[in-house]
C-alpha cells in the first residue's frame, strides 16, 4: 500500500465531505418542486466553494493545483465569478527551498552538484505543482533548463489520489452518474495518469514521440532532452522559455498576431487528436510558449531576448511538459474521425453514428431525436465565434429547455474514460482560444480539416468499399430466395414479430418508476417521523424518538438520492 500523509488526507477529506453535503442540501434536497424557492443562487454558492478550494490548493499544492488550473481556463463554460477565484492558481505555487532541490539532484546522480552542472541557478523559472524548473549551464557551455520533482511529491500525490478516490466513491450515490461513467475505471485512469507524471524518463520519451509526429511541421517546436544529464527525478532539456502564450502584451509588442496563434494552436490539436492519436493533454498557459522567428537581417532569437516589433512576425508554438499525454486507443480512432468529418460537413445523422461507434450513447437512446437536436444545434450555433459561445448558449437555453426537455433530462450519454484526458485538453484549448481571440471561428477551421480527412478516407478505403459492394451484391442476389422463405413461414403461421417500447414510452415509464420510488420512500420517512413525534410526546427524553427521527431522515435522503 502506498504511503500517505494522514494530516493532509484528513484536511482534504473534510473539504470533500463539506462539498458533498453542500450539493446534497442545495442541489438535491432543495431542488425538489416545493422547495426550490429556498435555494440560494448557484453562482454565489459555487464562487464560495471555488474560493475555499483555491485557498486549499495554494496552501497544499500537489494534484489540487492541476485540477484548479484545468478549471481556471474554462472561460467558455464557467461564470466569470468562479474563473476569477481560480485564475490565480496559474502562478501561485511557491517554490521548494533551493537546498532541498540540490540535495535531490545530488542524490539522483550520486555525486556533488558541481560535478554534474557547471551552474544551476537558485531562482526557478517555473514552479509547478509537481516539479520546478531551474536554468543551468552544462559543462559543454550549453544553456539548458533542469526539471526537478519536488521532494516528497510521491506522498503528496498518493494522499491527493486517496482523497479523489473518496470523492469518486461519493459520486456512486447518484444513479445518473453511475449509468454514465464507469467510476472504478475513471479512478484507475486518473490515478495511473497522475502517477505517470512522476516518471520523468517516460515524459522525455513522450516529448521525443511528439517531436517525431511533427518532425516536418514548421509550426511546432519541442525541446530536446539531454539524457546524459538526466537521472531519476531530474530531467535536463533545451531552454525554450520564449514568450508565454498567455502574455498577450508581449505577443503584440513582437508583432505576433493573436488570432493567428489561436488558429495554429487549434490546427495543431486537430492533428494530434485525429491524425497522430497522441495528445499533449495539459495545454495550460505555463506549458505553451511562442517562439518568435527572425525577420530579414535579424539573428535567431534566444530565450529571454528582447524581440523588436515586426508586422505579422512569424512564430512557432513551443510545447513543454509531456508528463500528461493521452494515446487514443485504436477502437476509438475511426469514430473520432467520423465525428470530425460529420462536424465539418454539418451531417447530424453521421454525428449520431459516430457516437454509436464510440460507445458514448446509453442503451435505448432515441437516435432520431438526437439527429433532430444536432440539426437544430447546427442551425443556431454554426458560425458563432468562440468568445460569444457562452452568451449565445445562455440565450438559447430557454428554447432548448422547451423543445428538448426530454433529451436534456435523460442526457443519453456515457463518458468513455479513454477520452477523459483528451476531453480535458479540449477544455483547456477552448479557454486558451477564447483568451487569444474571442472572434475565433472554430467552425470555419474545422470544415477544411474535415474535408481533407474525408478525401484521405476516400483514397484509403476504396478497396474496402469495393469488397463491401461485392458483399452487398451477393446479398441482393439472394434476396428473392429469402423473401420466398418469409412468405412460406407466414403462410404456415410460423412467422414471429418482436416488438419494443418506443423511446418516449420507455422514458415515461422510467419517470413513473422514479416518481413511485420517491413517493414510497417519502411515505416511509413521513411515517417514521410521525412515530418519532408521538414517542417524543409520550416518552420524553427516551432514545427511541431520536432513533426513529434519524431513520426517517435517512429514508428521505435515500429516496431522494437513489433513482435520480
Amino acid at each position: 500500500m502506498q504511503r500517505i500523509d494522514p494530516h493532509r488526507y484528513r484536511k482534504l477529506r473534510r473539504f470533500v465531505a463539506r462539498t458533498f453535503v453542500h450539493v446534497l442540501w442545495w442541489d438535491v434536497l432543495l431542488n425538489q418542486p416545493l422547495l426550490r424557492r429556498f435555494r440560494r443562487a448557484p453562482v454565489e454558492r459555487w464562487q464560495g466553494i471555488a474560493r475555499r478550494y483555491r485557498a486549499l490548493a495554494v496552501g497544499m499544492g500537489g494534484v489540487l493545483i492541476k485540477l484548479g488550473q484545468f478549471l481556471s481556463v474554462r472561460v467558455d463554460l464557467l461564470p466569470p465569478e468562479v474563473i476569477g477565484e481560480l485564475s490565480g492558481l496559474q502562478d501561485e505555487v511557491p517554490p521548494e527551498p533551493f537546498a532541498d532541490i540540490v540535495r535531490q539532484v545530488e542524490a539522483d546522480f550520486g555525486r556533488p552538484l558541481r560535478e554534474v552542472f557547471e551552474l544551476l541557478s537558485p531562482e526557478p523559472v517555473g514552479s509547478a505543482s509537481l516539479a520546478q524548473v531551474h536554468p543551468a549551464l552544462l559543462p559543454t557551455g550549453e544553456k539548458v533548463v533542469v526539471k526537478v520533482l519536488r521532494p516528497g511529491i510521491d506522498v503528496l500525490v498518493e494522499t491527493d489520489l486517496a482523497a479523489a478516490g473518496l470523492a469518486i466513491r461519493l459520486l456512486r450515490f447518484s444513479r445518473r452518474v453511475r449509468r454514465r461513467v464507469d467510476l472504478r475505471r475513471l479512478a484507475d485512469e486518473f490515478s495511473s495518469t497522475t502517477r505517470r507524471e512522476l516518471d520523468l524518463a517516460a515524459e522525455g520519451k513522450n516529448a521525443e514521440r511528439f517531436a517525431k509526429d511533427f518532425a516536418g511541421d514548421s509550426r511546432v517546436c519541442v525541446p530536446k532532452v539531454y539524457w546524459e544529464w538526466s537521472a531519476g527525478r531530474t530531467m535536463t532539456m533545451e531552454d525554450v522559455g520564449y514568450l508565454k502564450i498567455s502574455d498577450l502584451e508581449a505577443l503584440a509588442r513582437a508583432g505576433i498576431r493573436r488570432p493567428e496563434v489561436a488558429r495554429v494552436l487549434y490546427r495543431v490539436y486537430m492533428q494530434q487528436i485525429f491524425v497522430h492519436n497522441f495528445v499533449h493533454a495539459d495545454p495550460h498557459p505555463g506549458n505553451l510558449f511562442v517562439k518568435p522567428l527572425a525577420g530579414p537581417g535579424e539573428l535567431d532569437f534566444r530565450p529571454g531576448d528582447a524581440v523588436p516589433y515586426l508586422p505579422d512576425r512569424g512564430f512557432q508554438l513551443v510545447f513543454v511538459d509531456f508528463g500528461m499525454v493521452a494515446a487514443i486507443p485504436p477502437r476509438l480512432r475511426g469514430a473520432l474521425r467520423e465525428y470530425v468529418i460529420a462536424l465539418g460537413t454539418r451531417d447530424a445523422a453521421r454525428i449520431v453514428q459516430a457516437y454509436l461507434a464510440a460507445g458514448v450513447l446509453l442503451p435505448g437512446a432515441d437516435l432520431k431525436r438526437l439527429e433532430e437536436v444536432h440539426r437544430v444545434l447546427f442551425e443556431r450555433f454554426w458560425g458563432v465565434r468562440i468568445g460569444q459561445m457562452r452568451d449565445v448558449a445562455l440565450s438559447e437555453a430557454a428554447y432548448f429547455l422547451r423543445e428538448y426537455r426530454d433529451l436534456l433530462y435523460d442526457a443519453p450519454f456515457q463518458l468513455q474514460v479513454d477520452l477523459l484526458f483528451v476531453s480535458r485538453a479540449v477544455g483547456l484549448l477552448s479557454g486558451m482560444a477564447t483568451t487569444l481571440d474571442p472572434e475565433f471561428d472554430p467552425w470555419a477551421e474545422t470544415r477544411p480539416f474535415a474535408e481533407g480527412l474525408a478525401r484521405d478516407e476516400l483514397k484509403r478505403n476504396w478497396r474496402e468499399w469495393l469488397e463491401e459492394a461485392v458483399v452487398e451484391g451477393r446479398a441482393l442476389l439472394g434476396l428473392p430466395r429469402r423473401l420466398e422463405e418469409v412468405l412460406t413461414r407466414a403462410e404456415r403461421g410460423e412467422l414471429e414479430v418482436q416488438t419494443a417500447l418506443a423511446p418516449e414510452t420507455r422514458r415515461a415509464l422510467d419517470r413513473l418508476e422514479r416518481a413511485t420510488h420517491r413517493l414510497t420512500w417519502s411515505i416511509l420517512a413521513a411515517a417514521l417521523l410521525l412515530g418519532a413525534a408521538l414517542l417524543h410526546v409520550n416518552l420524553p427524553g427516551g432514545p427511541w424518538a431520536r432513533w426513529l427521527a434519524g431513520l426517517g431522515a435517512a429514508a428521505f435522503l435515500w429516496g431522494t438520492i437513489t433513482k435520480s
